[in-house]
């Protein structure tokens, strides 16, 4: 029997079905990395997969921990339905365990930062850019974005459609998705333009002028860099209204900041 095509449609099933469906969306590579057994317990059957995908809702939270009680998931997935029922990533997050953690998520006293687009916590932030990390990351990634792009690929087809959306959060997330084959619905021009904003020319390029840690001049010539300027607030409004698309099979071929490193 088929799957249901929308994440609604998901929903309304037992819990079992939904875990053997959802379950789909984690890259093979994770299972060897972390020698995680098919049912995703631990030696003592405690379950290492969450799943927030109540009945009557249109969305789903998959958290996936290599350890029972770890502070963080090795995965993250937050999708729901577009409005004509196509699937879209909101929030996807693969984190290694083993690395080093920044609190960007969170204030000293706790609160949260929603991944810094409510609040900042400047201190952990700066950290985490010193440390190489990108804006939202909490840990270092687990290198696995082609596989995990694949695997969910393969999720989206067995659903029946053969295109899925994407909420880049971050500027850099954008490029990233670029790069792998994601054009856009919403927001080429706007992306077009931060590049030529931060090119020689530019209205950006003054704004590098080092009176912020993430405002440096050399974050002109890095995507990364970009991102942190851009989270900082160098553009004078939130980084938003930026969706993309990508087809099953296809590569868009988009690029709008080429010859940018990262």
């Amino acid at each position: 029997m088929s799957s249901p095509s929308t994440i609604g449609g998901i929903n309304l099933l037992p819990m079992a079905e939904k875990r053997r469906i959802y379950t789909r969306i984690i890259p093979p590579e994770i299972f060897d990395r972390f020698h995680l057994n098919p049912y995703l317990t631990d030696l003592e059957g405690r379950d290492l997969l969450l799943l927030n995908c109540p009945e009557g809702s249109s969305s789903a939270e998959i958290s996936l921990y290599h350890k029972f009680d770890f502070e963080d998931p090795i995965l993250y997935g937050h999708i729901t339905d577009t409005l004509n029922g196509q699937l879209h990533i909101l929030l996807y997050n693969l984190n290694n365990p083993d690395a080093p953690r920044f609190d960007v998520d969170r204030l000293p006293d706790g609160t949260p930062t929603k991944f810094g687009t409510r609040f900042r916590n400047i201190e952990a932030e700066l950290a985490a850019m010193n440390a190489g990390l990108s804006p939202g990351q909490i840990r270092e990634g687990l290198h696995l974005l082609k596989g995990a792009t694949n695997t969910f690929e393969s999720f989206v087809e067995s659903a029946g459609h053969t295109i899925y959306f994407a909420e880049p959060l971050y500027y850099h997330n954008a490029v990233i998705f670029e790069r792998y084959g994601f054009t856009y619905q919403q927001g080429r021009r706007r992306m077009e333009s931060y590049h030529q904003r931060f090119s020689p020319g530019g209205d950006l390029l003054p704004k590098l002028d080092s009176s912020t840690e993430f405002r440096q001049p050399i974050a002109a010539d890095s995507i990364r860099l970009r991102s942190w300027a851009i989270h900082d607030g160098i553009l004078g409004e939130s980084f938003t209204n930026v969706t993309m698309y990508k087809t099953i099979g296809k590569h868009a071929g988009v690029n709008t900041c080429p010859a940018i490193p990262w």
